[in-house]
């Protein structure tokens, strides 16, 4: 990709990758300049986001982010916490993110996963005015879903290895459970969100 293809599509939206009932919904802080060009959630080469999942045993193989569509035969989604595609999240501010948590609110309220999986500390403890939360479990619930906060996938986050995020990633597996929490099926209804 040329500077100038990446260029022209800062501030696109990526549709989700997202139904009703899903097991987890896996959200990202906002779309890749690489996502945007590409349609596809998690495609800089730089993300680990798709092998961490296969390692973590969510998915059998590895997945490519062109393979997006699989995920939801899974039981999983993709979404974002803001919409707009950057270059860097930290282009990005606060207000952003706190929009971003209002409308991942309505967004989860209406399509019930079990879980809401944020993959990223920063974002969420920004998104949702939590400002001590920590990797893991957290205490907020969204209707019916419960949250969980993920080590940010992305390359320039060094202090997580592809093993030891994969670790983490498996924890929440393993706290998921098999049954939908409502049948699967309908397409997200409403404005995307994307990664």
């Amino acid at each position: 990709m040329t500077p100038e293809e990446l260029n022209a599509v800062r501030g696109r939206i990526v549709p989700d990758v997202a139904t009703d009932g899903l097991r987890v919904l896996f959200c990202g802080i906002n779309p890749s300049l690489t996502t945007a060009v590409t349609g596809h959630h998690f495609a800089h080469p730089g993300n680990r986001f798709w092998p961490v999942l296969h390692r973590s045993g969510f998915t059998l193989r590895r997945l490519r982010p062109a393979e997006q569509g699989e995920l939801l035969g899974l039981g999983l989604g993709i979404t974002n916490v803001v919409a707009r595609a950057t270059a860097r999240a930290d282009e990005l501010d606060a207000e952003e993110f706190r929009r971003g948590g209002a409308d991942l609110t309505a967004k989860v309220e209406r399509l019930a996963p079990q879980w809401l999986a944020v993959v990223g500390i920063t974002a969420y403890r920004t998104a949702f005015g939590e400002p001590r939360a920590r990797i893991g479990p957290q205490v907020r619930t969204i209707g019916g879903t419960r949250v969980w906060a993920l080590p940010n996938p992305s390359g320039l986050n060094a202090h997580w290895t592809v093993q030891t995020m994969a670790e983490e990633y498996a924890r929440l597996r393993e706290a998921v459970t098999d049954r939908p929490s409502r049948p699967t099926g309908r397409p997200a209804a409403g404005p995307a969100l994307t990664d």
